[in-house]
């Protein structure tokens, strides 16, 4: 029997693969809002992060995230974004 493939994803902050289970996924709404997609099933365009503090200061730092989402992102949100990071360890 052939073992079951697991889905690996980006993270935008530090680049290195991981399996996408092990990430926080962001996305933009339909709507242009960016939230933090706990669940992974959310519609809407998706980029993903570790779950760590480092990674997400890297990805504002480089605009990691504008760039996936294709979205400008306010300092208030980067600051909510952060804060639900924070909160899901």
């Amino acid at each position: 029997m052939a073992n079951k493939k697991i889905p690996l994803r980006r993270c935008v902050g530090c680049g290195e693969m991981f399996p996408k289970k092990d990430l926080i996924r962001v996305i933009k709404t339909p709507d242009d809002e960016v939230v933090v997609d706990m669940t992974g099933k959310k519609n809407g365009r998706g980029a993903y992060i570790c779950n760590n503090v480092e990674c997400f200061t890297k990805a504002r730092k480089s605009k990691g995230l504008e760039k996936t989402l294709k979205a400008s992102i306010s300092s208030h949100t980067y600051d909510c974004l952060e804060k639900e990071i924070r909160d899901a360890k």
